[in-house]
């Protein structure tokens, strides 16, 4: 697992500028909206954002300060989804995905106590997914990026019954992001 494939990846998938008339997000440049490009220092046009000022937002709020560089080290399949997770939802998204998905797979508390999903990956979050991948190897990896995805997968769904314009991002979202 290395981040800058991981980075190379996500650039490849969001491409160079976009400006959808139905993105709330509104222009984004190799997937990073201007908001955020804002809010980390950028001042310039977003068509002209630098690829390598992608690629520290994509480090720095996606990988690192979420904390899945750490979940990297035990589950590289879980940290790759949640880092992709987390930038087309937000990393509070994609964590309290991986949190529900752990509660919802303790067996009623049997194996690991349940754990609040509240979004923030913290060491009760890190020792249920310790707990789980030890007590659910050598497929329990396998079992959490599918409960992920489902997760995810319904979440765009919703997304697209709630807001008929984000209907014209639908197929790209459960082609592209569901692994």
């Amino acid at each position: 697992m290395d981040i800058d494939d991981l980075i190379d990846a996500a650039i490849g998938r969001e491409g160079g500028f976009v400006d959808h008339p139905a993105d709330r997000g509104g222009p984004t440049r190799f997937g990073i909206s201007e908001a955020v490009a804002r809010a980390n220092g950028y001042a310039g046009p977003m068509r002209a954002l630098p690829r390598a000022t992608a690629e520290r937002i994509y480090r720095r709020l996606y990988w690192e300060q979420p904390g899945y560089a750490r979940i990297a080290a035990t589950a590289p399949a879980i940290a790759t989804e949640l880092f992709d997770t987390g930038i087309n939802m937000g990393p509070a998204v994609a964590t309290g995905f991986l949190q529900r998905a752990l509660n919802a797979l303790n067996r009623d508390a049997a194996d690991y106590p349940d754990i609040a999903a509240d979004g923030a990956l913290g060491p009760q979050t890190e020792a249920a997914l310790t707990a789980f991948l030890a007590r659910r190897k050598p497929g329990g990896e396998a079992v959490l990026l599918r409960a992920l995805n489902a997760l995810q997968g319904e979440r765009y769904i919703r997304l697209a019954e709630k807001r008929p314009a984000n209907e014209a991002f639908l197929y790209g979202w459960l082609a592209n992001r569901l692994a």
